[in-house]
Formats: structure tokens, C-alpha cells, sequence
């Protein structure tokens, strides 16, 4: 009797098998709300792990993704960013927006590699809404306030039939400007009285804002922060996108619907003046040379291994400038492959 091969069994196992091969997860995900909730989580498990099984998902989702519409809230920790988040995904969903994705970037341990998952927990209001899900990931080290693994996780959203994606990030500093390589509209939220506004300029997150959140608005400096933020705005080169200034309550919802305005009237921006795929575009191409240089980084730490080279730099018999050209050119003829 003829054994079934591995590939098979897995195939053949009902949802929620560990023996399921990513494309059976990613057939069992797709349509959005209406999919396998496991099989998707499972997905996202993947392409958090990354290697080489995250980078076959990714090749798989491609074809499908191009539909859904990203939207990337930043600023500075305890600006009530997840209570926006949540609030923003009700009026979405109140005004008949269809099914919303949340990706909610956690600081991660330095120690163990845990997150809290603060910002899951203050959305728990939407957890049993089939049209809502929820995603918590952890920075794991990457300094950027986003997870290496979102910008793969958005498009694997994306391709499982989600229309709307929103990701929140945790708010690290200045290479905060990170989200921006990864959403379509960029919210940045600020709260009055704060200097939020310098800091934000000083971080080059104004260069990057689609939108301007003044969130926790009922409290003194507002009028301050708005000014400053208008300043500043005025500062910059002449922009075909004006980024309006929106005030907000997150804890009691005022203002979040136009909010909501603000972010689609940028969506018809884009779309009318043809910079969504533009902007689209030149993400792939940046994602490339990220993914290009990671891979570069990997080659070059192995090759040092290889070749011992920092004890016989430590004992000083090597330049270091003549190491590193004999290490670039080794992983170039290793990446280039045999001779033909």
C-alpha cells in the first residue's frame, strides 16, 4: 500500500491543521469577513516569522492584492492613537465601508521578543464583529515603530479580500516616517500643549502627513498647536496636497467623522490625480532595495563569518578597507552564481 506523500495529507486536513501548506491557508483566507479567520491568522503567524516561507506567501499573494486601501496612523506614544484607531473602524463600519482590517504594532521586549498588545485590548469593542479584525504584531527589535513583517502583512490583507487596512504603530520617534513606505494615507496624530508640533517637525513626520489629528482637543493649547502646526505647513514647499488639520476627541468620538472625511477626500486626491499608483509604485521599488539590502546584509555577516576575518582584524594583521572589498566581491560572485 502506497503511503500519502506529506504535501498531500496536508492538503487533505480540515481547517485549522498545523499540516496545512500556506496555499491551502491562503485559499481557505481569502474574502475578507468571509473567510477562515484561523487560516488568516495562521497566514500572518508566517509572514511574522519570515525566511523563506514568509517570502513564498508573499510571491503567492502578489497576484491578488492591489484593491484594498491602506490608511497609517503615527505620533507620539499617549496620543490616543488606538482609541482613534478603534473609533475610526465604528464610523467606517457605521457608514457602510465594508469589512476593516486592524494591524496594531506593539513595542515588543528587548528580552523575550513579547509584546503587551496594549492597543488590541482597546479595541476589544469590536471583537465580535465579523466585518472587524484584529491583529496585534510586535516590533521584535525594529526600530521604526513598524514591524519588519507589515509591510507583507498588509498585502496579504490586502489579498484575502479586505478593503480597508488601517495600521497603527507605536510611536518610537523620528524614523516613525517609516509608516509612509507602507500606507496610502498617512494620519499623524498630535495633542495640544505637548510641543507635539515641533517634535513631529523634528521627527519629519509632517513631511509625510496626508492628514493632521490635534486628538484629545478638549484640553487647553489647542488653538497653540493649530497655529504652529499652520507655521510650519507654510514653511514647506508648495504641496499639490495640503494636509487639512482635523480635531479630534478620541475618547468620545467628536470629530472622527471628519476625520473620516479628511482621509477619503485624500483617496479622491490621489486617485483623481493618479498619485495612488504612483505612490504605490514607488513602495514596491523602495520595498526592493530593502528586501535587495537585507539580503546583501545576510551574505556580507556570513561571508565575515566564513573567513574569521574579526579575529584577524583584532590582531591587527588586516585593513579593514581591503577586508571589506575582498568580502563585497566574494558575495558578489556568490550571488551572481556558476559561470555559464
Amino acid at each position: 500500500m502506497v503511503s500519502t506523500p506529506p504535501a498531500a495529507s496536508a492538503a487533505s486536513a480540515p481547517p485549522g491543521r498545523r499540516g496545512a501548506d500556506p496555499a491551502e491557508l491562503l485559499e481557505l483566507a481569502r474574502g475578507g469577513a468571509g473567510g477562515d479567520r484561523r487560516a488568516l491568522a495562521r497566514l500572518l503567524s508566517i509572514v511574522e516569522r519570515g525566511g523563506a516561507a514568509a517570502r513564498d506567501l508573499a510571491r503567492r499573494a502578489a497576484p491578488g492584492a492591489g484593491t484594498a486601501y491602506s490608511i497609517g496612523l503615527t505620533g507620539a506614544p499617549g496620543a490616543g492613537k488606538s482609541t482613534l484607531t478603534g473609533r475610526l473602524v465604528g464610523d467606517i463600519r457605521q457608514r457602510g465601508g465594508g469589512p476593516v482590517a486592524v494591524l496594531a504594532v506593539d513595542p515588543s521586549s528587548p528580552l523575550s521578543g513579547g509584546a503587551i498588545l496594549g492597543d488590541r485590548v482597546r479595541m476589544q469593542d469590536y471583537a465580535l464583529d465579523p466585518g472587524v479584525f484584529i491583529r496585534s504584531m510586535a516590533t521584535r527589535g525594529h526600530l521604526g515603530g513598524l514591524a519588519a513583517a507589515v509591510p507583507d502583512a498588509v498585502q496579504l490583507l490586502d489579498a484575502t479580500g479586505w478593503p480597508t487596512v488601517l495600521v497603527e504603530t507605536v510611536g518610537v520617534g523620528q524614523v516613525e516616517v517609516e509608516v509612509a513606505s507602507t500606507c496610502d494615507t498617512v494620519v499623524v496624530v498630535l495633542n495640544p500643549g505637548w510641543g507635539d508640533a515641533v517634535q513631529a517637525n523634528k521627527a519629519g513626520l509632517l513631511e509625510v502627513a496626508d492628514v493632521l489629528v490635534i486628538n484629545k482637543a478638549d484640553r487647553p493649547g489647542v488653538r497653540e498647536t493649530k497655529r504652529d502646526l499652520v507655521q510650519m505647513l507654510q514653511l514647506s514647499d508648495e504641496l499639490a496636497w495640503a494636509p487639512p488639520i482635523v480635531e479630534t476627541v478620541a475618547s468620545s468620538g467628536e470629530g472622527v467623522g471628519e476625520l473620516h472625511d479628511a482621509i477619503w477626500s485624500h483617496r479622491a486626491h490621489l486617485e483623481a490625480e493618479g498619485g495612488l499608483e504612483a505612490r504605490r509604485a514607488r513602495r514596491k521599488a523602495e520595498e526592493a532595495a530593502r528586501l535587495a539590502n537585507d539580503r546583501f546584509a545576510r551574505e556580507v555577516a556570513d561571508q565575515l563569518r566564513l573567513e574569521q576575518t574579526e579575529d584577524r582584524l583584532a590582531g591587527g594583521g588586516l585593513d579593514p578597507a581591503e577586508t571589506a572589498d575582498r568580502i563585497v566581491a566574494a558575495v558578489a560572485r556568490r550571488l551572481a552564481g556558476p559561470e555559464r
